[in-house]
């Protein structure tokens, strides 16, 4: 039982980082020893974005996340049904409406 107490992670999450950072799209990238991932927000009409989040992974962490999403993405699946991509480029500009004129 000890064994099993020294082996536990107290994780904190603040008040700011629970409250998330919206994105619509992300930019991975890498080199032989870390892989990046930009967390970008896209707004309709606005032809400029910023990246709201990076994140830094060892080719290994960045290995186990894409596991880790395979199995929450089918555990989602069989309770809401397959996912439609739609084969569309990664991101809509004009996020399936019209452009608004004023």
């Amino acid at each position: 039982m000890e064994e099993q107490v020294n082996n536990q992670l107290n994780i904190e999450l603040s008040e700011e980082v629970a409250e998330g950072i919206y994105s619509n799209l992300a930019i991975i990238t890498h080199s032989n020893t870390e892989f990046v991932v930009d967390f970008i927000r896209v707004m309709p009409g606005i032809p400029k974005a910023k990246v709201k989040s990076r994140i830094i992974l060892t080719p290994e962490h960045a290995k186990r996340l894409f596991k880790a999403f395979q199995d929450n993405i089918a555990k989602f699946e069989s309770i809401n049904g397959k996912i439609d991509t739609r084969d569309e480029p990664p991101f809509p500009m004009n996020f399936g409406g019209s452009m608004g004129e004023a």
